[in-house]
């Protein structure tokens, strides 16, 4: 099962938390992952935000990364959203 963990963090705390997960193997990795952002950015009640260079290098490296206002359109009340993969 492809499991995803998203995570809002103000002030170095953990605000929410929601994780989204996917059986639809007939996927491509980057899809399930793209999927997984959109449905934790649902749950969270967020806009999905925008992939920079830097979050595609963070999660190629760490399977990890986060989205700070830099990657919103919108204003966030926030620091970021980190993603991290949690199992595939």
């Amino acid at each position: 099962m492809f499991r995803m963990w998203g995570k809002i963090w103000k002030d170095n705390h953990l605000i929410l938390d929601t994780v989204a997960s996917n059986g639809d193997y007939s996927l491509s990795r980057t899809a399930m992952v793209c999927q997984a952002l959109e449905q934790i950015c649902h749950d969270l009640d967020l806009s999905v935000p925008i992939w920079l260079d830097s979050n595609i290098s963070d999660f190629r490296r760490h399977d990890k990364t986060r989205f700070t206002k830099d990657s919103f359109i919108e204003e966030i009340d926030f620091d970021y959203l980190e993603i991290q993969m949690l199992e595939e």
